[in-house]
């Protein structure tokens, strides 16, 4: 079963365990004259535990901190601190620290992250969206043409360090944004010895070569970036905000333009500048209940090479993240499923608070969502395949068509989520997604904190 399956159950019973206590000793009439303005700090944390068959037991937690300061903001805070801890038995971890800081920039904010993730299977699906063939029966150990469970996947260790600073432009919705972040990134083949200690001899994976040695060997991923590198990220954009709230939008939009770049005179061994856009429009159709909300998404090289290991990631001005497929993009199509030098992304969601209340002195939430989200590679990314020999199965002639198996289209799933939200700021998202074609995968079932947007 897969780890973010259960994942989500455990995190949604916690709730669940959260909101029966609250309610059977709280007030619940579903009104606005219910929600206090918050004031000094606040804290709200989930647990966090699930197991999987092939990364072992999950344990650890995340949790937040809020400072109101006197509640004139509220719900805005003015500090933020989120953190992430988790582990598992057989060596994958997070370790995330977050700091936002709405007071040392008078009408500005600034962000730290501190970030450690090691992945022991880390999704890797190729290049250019459907031109990469995605067997699902290479992952079936009842099929005749089972490889590995593991096949579609590698071992990555991500250290992220980063500062962004954001500050008024021409009014107070108008905002400058410049920051630098640090990647260093190691990428090697799943360790299938460690993950298999402690195993019994019928279920033990096989130790045999993965999607990514094949693009190794036939020199598709280059001899220089096989085992990742250090980046250094300039950025420099502009951002128009005039939501109601950060957090719970129900009107206003957030818009913004950011340049990337990583020169080669502060320590890149690859060079290249990239843009991501992004506009997202939120409409409140039914008295802050009902709101209508859409995001749309440009993300593409100008000029340069970026390596294998920097492609799969969505930027924006608050975070980063893997992408696209998955949790915070595409729900239901796998993570990291749509990778390209220059892609489009688009998502729309409907959004309905039936529940509004005060529970424990807390103001507590729940919105029902109905979703669709979309993406393309519009900038194929070009590799070299004079080394793709024959192999693995197949003919040179098969292997060089499961690298350009299909003309590349929109990628499109839907689905639906349930949000539980305290102090209109800590929000713990469900979100049950499925892919519309199965080239994909099938379904998917995510835990995690805010809206996807």
């Amino acid at each position: 079963m897969k780890i973010r399956l259960l994942l989500a159950i455990g995190f949604a019973f916690s709730i669940l365990l959260f909101s029966q206590k609250a309610f059977s000793q709280t007030d619940t009439t579903n009104t606005e004259e219910h929600s206090k303005a918050k004031k000094g700090f606040s804290f709200a944390a989930i647990p966090a535990l699930a197991y999987d068959t092939d990364l072992g037991f999950l344990y650890g937690v995340i949790g937040a901190i809020y400072h109101y300061g006197d509640g004139s903001n509220y719900p805005m805070y003015n500090h933020k601190v989120y953190m992430e801890w988790s582990r598992t038995t057989k060596g994958s971890g997070k370790n995330v620290f977050l700091y936002d800081n709405r007071t040392l920039i008078p009408n500005g904010r600034m962000n730290i992250e501190v970030s450690y993730l090691t992945e022991k299977a880390l999704d890797f699906y190729g290049f250019n969206g459907y031109n990469s063939y995605f067997g699902d029966q290479y992952l079936d150990s009842d099929n005749d043409d089972y490889i590995s469970r593991l096949y579609y996947r590698h071992d990555r260790k991500l250290l992220r360090l980063k500062a962004d600073f954001q500050g008024r432009l021409f009014s107070d919705n108008w905002r400058w944004l410049a920051g630098f972040v640090h990647y260093g990134i190691d990428v090697k083949s799943v360790d299938i010895n460690a993950l298999n200690e402690g195993r019994d001899v019928e279920d033990m994976l096989p130790d045999t070569a993965s999607i990514y040695d094949k693009y190794v060997e036939w020199g598709v991923i280059p001899e220089g970036q096989k085992a990742g590198g250090s980046t250094n990220l300039l950025k420099l954009g502009v951002v128009f905000d005039n939501r109601d709230n950060e957090h719970s939008t129900t009107k206003g939009i957030w818009s913004e333009a950011i340049i990337l770049s990583a020169p080669g005179f502060i320590g890149n061994d690859y060079s290249y500048t990239k843009i991501s856009l992004t506009h997202r429009q939120y409409f409140n159709l039914y008295k802050k209940k009902l709101t209508f909300v859409y995001r749309l998404n440009y993300q593409g090289l100008i000029a340069g090479e970026i390596p294998f290991y920097m492609m799969p990631f969505y930027f924006r001005s608050t975070s980063t993240k893997d992408g696209l497929g998955g949790s915070k993009t595409l729900r239901g199509i796998k993570r990291n499923r749509v990778v390209g030098d220059g892609a489009v992304l688009g998502n729309i969601e409907f959004r309905y608070k039936f529940l509004e209340t005060v529970l424990l002195n807390q103001n507590f939430s729940i919105t029902l969502s109905a979703f669709s989200d979309a993406a393309q590679v519009v900038q194929m990314h070009a590799f070299d395949t004079d080394g793709v020999t024959a192999g693995y199965g197949n003919t040179r002639v098969e292997n060089l068509k499961e690298l350009d198996y299909s003309k590349e289209s929109m990628h499109i799933s839907y689905g639906f989520g349930l949000h539980f939200a305290l102090n209109h700021n800590f929000i713990v998202a469900v979100d049950y997604g499925m892919a519309a074609n199965p080239q994909d995968g099938s379904k998917g079932l995510y835990i995690g904190l805010d809206y996807l947007f």
